[in-house]
């Protein structure tokens, strides 16, 4: 009997890419999947494909009852997944493609391999060989203030400058929300999600709740997936800065461990970075 491992899908006005994410898990090899859809509260008639896409797939299909952002909508789905007594669950982006059959199995078999982690993570590129993971691990308010040297420094071609090394397979401090692999009594254990986040830093508090409960992440090298990604679809980038300037301030607040003095520089500095970056959108208008 194969192993049976949810993957959670949170769905918000992304029906078609929803569809093609279903269909590429749909080909997986050596695993049972039992895959939920979560309707993040889409317009109708976006929703009314999402649930077309779960019906025709067989899949569970849940609407939520409001949309309160990235992790809470996760959290609907993995407490659907608890219920079913799921060992692990695969987080998955709606814009998530897997080419390799093999891909959620190789994910599972390291988990089990390694009691000591909660979570893994995969080489993920987009379509054009970006990497993404994994992440390096978020430093003191100190490293607030590397924004300023990321203006004058040169972007590399292969991945982003918070990635770490890709190369390899090992523990690493942090990766990506786009596609991970949870172990489904840790996330019990921690209480889901931190839902006091709409939208991003997601990334970064997971990983110190991991480090708060004396687990590890895992990065494999050898398994990979692609986040087909468009920038140009994220919406307003003025209101996307502001959710992430709201989330940062609670990782400071809540997971930074810095001092009362070091969270007011990090704030300060993220204050006026959130607002360099505004400026400079509203003056490219």
């Amino acid at each position: 009997m194969m192993e049976k491992i949810a993957v959670v899908i949170l769905n918000y006005n992304s029906a078609a890419d929803c569809r093609k994410c279903v269909v590429s898990l749909r080909q997986q090899e050596g695993v049972e999947l039992e895959i939920v859809i979560v309707d993040n509260c889409s317009r109708a008639e976006e929703a009314d494909a999402a649930r077309s896409v779960a019906r025709e797939q067989g899949c569970t299909f849940i609407a939520a009852g409001e949309n309160r952002g990235y992790n809470a909508g996760n959290n609907v789905g993995l407490r659907h997944a608890a219920g079913l007594g799921c060992e692990y669950a695969l987080i998955a982006n709606p814009d998530m493609e897997f080419p390799e059959r093999g891909y959620v199995a190789r994910l599972a078999a390291e988990m089990r391999q390694r009691p000591d982690v909660a979570v893994v993570g995969s080489d993920i590129v987009t379509p054009e060989g970006v990497h993404q993971n994994p992440m390096m691990r978020d430093g003191d308010w100190r490293s607030s203030f590397g924004w300023i040297k990321s203006f004058f420094r040169k972007k590399k071609a292969d991945t982003y400058d918070f990635i770490d090394n890709y190369a390899e397979s090992h523990y690493c401090s942090k990766v990506s929300g786009c596609c991970l692999l949870v172990r489904m009594n840790f996330m019990e254990r921690i209480g889901y999600f931190d839902e006091q986040v709409f939208l991003y830093c997601e990334e970064a508090i997971l990983s110190r709740q991991v480090e708060r409960e004396g687990m590890k992440m895992y990065y494999i090298a050898d398994a990979r997936a692609i986040h087909a990604h468009v920038k140009s679809e994220k919406g307003d980038p003025v209101a996307r800065f502001r959710h992430w300037k709201r989330s940062r301030f609670h990782y400071i607040d809540n997971y930074s461990g810095d001092s009362r003095l070091g969270r007011m520089m990090a704030k300060l500095s993220m204050t006026v970075y959130v607002f360099t970056i505004t400026l400079l959108l509203r003056m490219k208008k």
